[in-house]
């Protein structure tokens, strides 16, 4: 009966996770610079975060918040605030010493958490996300759907995000491709740290339609 409208859901989905956006950009930036494992933890990061986002659509909270100048204001300022942060820190990037098979082998040492932490709060502070999942479950999904349908929308939604980025991670951290990285070095780390910055101030530029 609810095959249809969780197809709908689905192709929505597929359409935007797939749009490079600052999930795509972190969990790139991760897997080039720390490898795989990094990559993953950020990408389940990632895909975490939509259990956040769905739960205060069916709370109705993200309809509270859309609809507030303040707490829209809010949450974009700190969404913005975090990508230009994690993207001033990139651009700060130095030369490397090693050859581009060392580097890529060697990559600093990053800690599972804060790998998921980066991958969490980017997209939980991500107000297009807000207004995505909330016209989502607002305009997509019949408000009349089961509760328990929703909520295993929402899981679907959350696997299948974490999915994705994870596959992305395994592409971007394999040993070729990061070598390949490697040999433009900090260059690389300068221009993702750009990407983000840029990100940040679509972010902050962002209002309420």
């Amino acid at each position: 009966m609810y095959w249809s409208e969780f197809l709908a859901v689905a192709a929505i989905h597929l359409l935007a996770v797939a749009s490079p956006g600052p999930d795509f950009a972190v969990v790139v930036r991760e897997s080039v610079t720390h490898g795989r494992r990094a990559g993953t933890w950020t990408a389940l990061g990632v895909g975490s975060a939509i259990f956040l986002h769905v739960g205060y659509s069916l709370l109705g909270i993200g309809l509270i918040v859309s609809q507030s100048i303040v707490l829209f204001n809010a949450l974009k300022w700190l969404a913005a605030a975090y990508l230009l942060y994690i993207g001033f820190k990139a651009l700060r990037a130095k030369p490397g010493s090693q050859r581009p098979d060392q580097a890529a082998s060697q990559a600093p040492r990053r800690s599972a958490k804060d790998a998921y932490v980066a991958g969490f709060m980017t997209n939980g502070l991500n107000p297009k996300a807000t207004l995505f999942f909330l016209s989502l479950f607002t305009v997509v999904i019949n408000p009349h759907t089961p509760l328990f349908i929703q909520a295993g929308y929402g899981v679907y939604l959350a696997v299948a995000t974490a999915a994705w980025f994870c596959m992305v991670a395994r592409l971007f951290s394999h040993d070729r491709v990061r070598a390949g990285f490697a040999r433009i070095g900090h260059w690389f780390d300068r221009t993702m740290g750009a990407v983000l910055i840029a990100l940040g101030v679509k972010i902050a530029l962002s209002e309420v339609h």
